[in-house]
């Protein structure tokens, strides 16, 4: 695949400088470049100068605006207004996508009750279940699963291996990589009497007596809904509600190893990064930001915009545009505080020792 300089900046809304011409076939990191032919070359990521000058004569690189492409011997080159989203145009264009067949290959099965829209692709060992509903242009890829009463709406992409279980429902351009699983049971069980876990919610850690239990499944017979736009990583899991269905809104991405648990809502435009795990019936707001690590206890609500930093542990409700940090969740200036003060601990232990030691001195002689 190669489009010129000149298509490329107006496929990105972007200025070119120098040979307009000149075929671009793919992008590199500024050490990986090389003079460019008229048969092209690739295109690096250079938008500061300490990156730029790892570029070799006779290369083509997107800059920021201010840079100067005769400094660096460049023959062409593309102004970034600004650079990572510009970035993620250059990557789309040349993304070649996981290389899914188009048409139903023959191995795949599918219900005959299911409906597979216009244009899709479905791989092989796909395994469709009756009465799901696929959109147009639909991708699924090889040994990926889909239960019984599932919609995925129109330019879906699922990877290799995910699963989706029954009863399901996403909007258009949802993108599941490989091993997620969308719609498990939730994680409910009861004992018949007071659990140790109920009794120590109850007594803030008081345990009376300590007697046998046994568990009792909660099924789940909710579903999971999807708005328009989200993505989920890889391993991810998006647990069903159980009376309720399990939600996420239109445009939140979901990063690797992501856990949400039945009944959670999430709101819109939200950005769950590796790790997180949101317990139980808890609700998140818009646009919220959870850092790698961050753990919500159950029944928890956090308002839109909030953002939290990476391994704090929300047990709280938490007000909406509050930053936060820390286990437990404090405001992050709060947070700033408490770890200065701690790095202080040591030399305030060393002058309270010497200050025992001088108090005891005065006793003494007194």
């Amino acid at each position: 695949m190669a489009i010129t300089i000149r298509e490329l900046a107006q496929a990105l809304d972007a200025q070119g400088w120098g040979d307009l011409d000149l075929p671009v076939t793919g992008a590199a990191e500024p050490a990986a470049t090389g003079p460019v032919g008229p048969e092209g070359g690739v295109i690096a990521m250079a938008m500061a100068p300490k990156y730029a000058e790892a570029l070799r004569p006779g290369s083509i690189a997107i800059l920021a605006e201010g840079m100067d492409p005769e400094a660096f011997g460049l023959k062409a080159a593309i102004f970034a207004p600004r650079p990572r989203l510009l970035m993620a145009g250059l990557t789309r264009a040349f993304d070649p996508g996981p290389g899914i067949a188009p048409g139903i290959h023959p191995t795949a099965v599918i219900d005959p009750s299911a409906q597979v829209g216009e244009g899709a692709a479905v791989a092989p060992f796909v395994v469709i279940g009756p009465e799901v509903r696929i959109g147009r242009s639909a991708r699924i890829g090889p040994h990926v699963s889909i239960g019984r009463g599932s919609r995925l709406g129109a330019d879906a992409l699922i990877h290799a291996g995910a699963r989706i279980a029954h009863g399901v429902t996403a909007g258009d351009r949802l993108i599941v990589q490989s091993g997620a699983v969308i719609g498990g049971d939730g994680f409910s069980f009861v004992t018949p009497e007071e659990s140790g876990i109920e009794e120590i919610r109850r007594t803030l850690g008081v345990r009376d007596k300590i007697k046998q239990q046994h568990w009792t499944r909660i099924h789940s017979l909710g579903g999971v809904e999807i708005g328009d736009d989200v993505e989920i990583g890889a391993n991810a899991t998006i647990d069903r509600g159980t009376i309720r269905a399990t939600r996420v809104g239109s445009g939140t991405k979901i990063d690797n190893l992501v856990m949400l648990a039945h009944n959670v809502v999430v709101g819109d435009d939200c950005l769950l990064c590796s790790q997180v795990g949101i317990a139980g019936s808890s609700k998140v707001g818009n646009r919220v930001v959870l850092a790698g690590k961050v753990g919500v206890s159950d029944n928890i609500e956090i308002g839109d915009d909030v953002i939290a930093g990476g391994a704090t542990k929300i047990f709280t409700r938490v007000p909406a545009g509050r930053v936060i940090l820390g286990n437990p969740a404090v405001k992050m200036e709060t947070q700033m505080e408490i770890q200065k003060a701690m790095r202080r601990l040591p030399r305030f232990a060393q002058q309270l020792a010497k200050l025992q030691e001088t108090v005891t001195r005065l006793l003494e002689k007194g």
